[in-house]
C-alpha cells in the first residue's frame, strides 16, 4: 500500500506573459502552516516539480517575482507573488503568467 505522501505531488509553472517566454531561474519557496518546506528555482522552461514528500492540505507558493525582474534590469509592481493552494491526493499543477504590472494563476494539469 502506498502512503498519502507519496500520492500527492505538486509542479509549477511560470512564464512571463510579457515577453512570451518560460520565467526561467524564479526563486518559489513552498511553506506549510507557517512552516518553510522547500525552496527550489524554476527550470530553464519556468518549472519546478517539487521534489519533497508532501501530504494533502493548505500550502503557500512564494514567487520572489522583485528579485528575478531586478536582475534583468525590469521593474515590477510586484515585489513578490503569493499563491495559496490546496492540495489533494494525486498531481496538483499551478501555472503562473508574470508581467510587471498584472499576473494570473490557475489550476493546470
Amino acid at each position: 500500500m502506498t502512503s498519502p505522501a507519496t500520492q500527492t505531488s505538486l509542479s509549477t509553472h511560470v512564464l512571463d506573459a510579457a515577453r512570451g517566454k518560460p520565467a526561467a531561474d524564479l526563486e518559489v519557496v513552498l511553506s506549510r502552516t507557517n512552516e518553510q518546506v522547500a525552496t527550489a528555482h524554476t527550470d530553464d522552461d519556468g518549472r519546478i516539480r517539487w521534489d519533497v514528500p508532501l501530504n494533502p492540505g493548505d500550502y503557500l507558493l512564494h514567487f520572489a517575482t522583485g528579485a528575478w525582474f531586478a536582475s534583468a534590469g525590469r521593474e515590477t509592481f510586484y515585489p513578490a507573488v503569493d499563491v495559496h493552494v490546496t492540495v489533494g491526493a494525486g498531481h496538483t499543477h499551478v501555472a503562473l503568467l508574470l508581467s510587471p504590472f498584472a499576473y494570473t494563476t490557475y489550476k493546470g494539469s
